[in-house]
């Protein structure tokens, strides 16, 4: 039983925030079409190229790095700390204890890292269901896609979000882990260091589980976004 809560050890902050900061990725997401439309001279009701969804997925990252942040650097301190000596006792006093070593800057320590990653995942993450999604609406562009089908777009999406924003992840959680003063040479520090100490793979570890774990969470996110389209566009 001990193990399967310490399995879910820094979880709090990000599940409480999970909602609000999913809502604003695709609300960035949206916003970056509109800015794509207007450079592609599109009309409204007019598909986009791919190449435009993947300015807008990697446009979705700005607005959502600013409120995913603190969040993921609560969960990566509270994962990493010791379980029998812990120096925090849950998010909110984690969340307390990096305001008063440093402020604003404590809690939003790895920004840049994790814009790294999501910008780059993003633009994975949206380019890949689009692709899917017009490979699967060849025939007949403005038929809807069937549960099943976005279930697997969606979960393939996550898939090559995860691919692309490993690397950065495993970065960026070194990074934030390590004591203040650790990596004063930022991102280049932390990279040579890792893969002269475990080799290059060592960016790819824990992938497995991710990759495990982002098909079905992304197949929901995919299906319950299309699922809202629908329902607000039969009442608004």
């Amino acid at each position: 039983r001990a193990l399967h809560v310490r399995s879910y050890k820094g979880m709090a902050a990000p599940l409480a925030g999970i909602t609000p900061i999913f809502a604003i990725y695709f609300w960035g997401f949206e916003v970056g079409k509109q800015i794509a439309a207007a450079v592609e001279g599109k009309k409204e009701g007019e598909n986009l190229s791919t190449l435009g969804t993947m300015f807008a997925g990697g446009f979705s990252a700005l607005p959502g790095t600013a409120v995913m942040v603190p969040g993921d650097r609560i969960k990566v301190i509270l994962q990493a700390q010791d379980s029998k000596n812990p120096k925090y006792n849950g998010p909110i006093d984690c969340a307390k204890g990096l305001w008063k070593e440093g402020g604003i800057r404590g809690l939003y320590k790895g920004t840049a890292l994790t814009l790294l990653r999501d910008g780059p995942g993003s633009v994975a993450y949206y380019g890949a269901y689009d692709i899917m999604k017009q490979r699967m609406t060849k025939d007949d562009p403005t038929a809807p896609l069937s549960p099943l089908k976005v279930i697997f777009a969606g979960g393939m999406a996550g898939v090559f979000n995860w691919i692309v924003g490993g690397p950065p992840d495993v970065l960026k959680s070194r990074y934030q882990m390590a004591p203040e003063g650790r990596y004063p040479g930022g991102l280049r520090q932390v990279a040579s260091e890792l893969i002269q100490a475990e080799g290059v793979g060592s960016l790819y570890k824990g992938l497995a589980p991710a990759l495990a774990r982002a098909f079905p969470a992304n197949a929901a996110c995919f299906l319950g976004v299309e699922t809202s389209k629908k329902v607000m566009n039969m009442y608004f």
